[in-house]
């Protein structure tokens, strides 16, 4: 049995090589559901951050277009405004793809760094995004 490069990089011991089809697709899905239990773990806590920075950047277009934006407040443009906030955070589940693409590549320990500039960029990005569809939201 020899192990293999990314076996070892990850402290994780070898497969044993008679294991049969089922031994091995057993092993990837175990890989599987901990990296997403991983990037769970750490993702998911910060959605709320991510959630708070956006609410300010509406809060603030709107405060900002005084009073215009008050009647622009309508049932229709909040639903509107709801459709967008699922929109942005589907779109925040675009950090498990990195996630888990740079688990499975072995890069752990390096990762732990990238997932905080990941989510500070994100964040940002989502930020200037918001930025620009609210202030032609609330604008008269």
């Amino acid at each position: 049995m020899s192990d293999s490069r990314a076996e070892r990089i990850m402290g994780r011991p070898a497969m044993n090589e008679n294991a049969g089809s089922t031994g091995s697709s057993d092993g990837f899905f175990a890989r599987v559901s901990a990296y997403a239990a991983t990037a769970l773990r750490y993702w998911e806590p910060r959605r709320i951050i991510y959630n708070a920075v956006l609410a300010c950047v509406v809060a603030l277009e709107y405060v900002l277009a005084l009073p215009a934006s008050r009647a622009r407040l309508t049932v229709d443009a909040v639903l509107a405004l709801f459709m967008l906030a699922v929109l942005a955070n589907i779109a925040y589940c675009a950090a498990y793809g990195a996630d888990l693409f740079v688990q499975f590549a072995g890069l752990d320990r390096p990762w732990r760094r990238g997932r905080l500039v990941l989510l500070i960029v994100g964040t940002a990005f989502a930020a200037a995004i918001t930025h620009f569809m609210m202030s032609g939201f609330f604008e008269p």
